[in-house]
């Protein structure tokens, strides 16, 4: 009985808008980050090597291999509401719920999934959410913002003996 209170009070903070992803996908996602009163998002691509959790406390682990073949993961709350958008890239083939091998791989190999085919409703899925998309569009599209020309003008100075 408890439960069902708890899932009406979490239905009101669930995202509607998310593509449907599974471990082993490539995806990239945007997320708001907050410094000194201002605000920008930053892009977070890399390959989901695990889900936990459902309702509100459903979370998704990202892995990247960065420069220098480091390898960074981020743990991110699925509906949080400092994820603007995820971005769905590749579809990957694993075998398992949790990839964590990926973590040992190095070079290359900590990057390569092969590629896999999408079910029917996840394409579904995509196409109604790429739908929605060019709808927003077409309805507010944004204004172009010209950029200023600033001419460059060359500066002579002289050289003193």
């Amino acid at each position: 009985m408890d439960t069902d209170i708890l899932n009406k009070a979490e239905q009101t903070y669930l995202k509607t808008d998310i593509p449907e992803f599974e471990v082993g996908d490539t995806i990239a996602v945007h997320t708001i980050i907050r410094e000194k009163g201002k605000q920008r998002i930053q892009v977070f691509k890399g390959v989901v090597i695990a889900i936990k959790g459902s309702g509100t406390r459903k979370t998704f682990t990202v892995r990247k291999v960065a420069t220098g073949g480091i390898g960074v993961e981020k743990i991110l709350p699925l509906h949080s509401p400092n994820i603007k958008k995820i971005e769905f890239i590749k579809k990957g083939k694993v075998k398992r719920s949790k990839i964590y091998y990926m973590r040992k791989r190095i070079g290359k190999l900590a990057t390569k999934i092969s590629e896999g085919e999408m079910r029917e409703s996840m394409k579904k899925q995509h196409e109604s959410l790429k739908e929605e998309k060019l709808e927003k569009e077409e309805i507010a599209p944004e204004k172009v913002v010209e950029p200023e020309v600033v001419e460059e003008t060359e500066v002579k100075t002289e050289e003193k003996k």
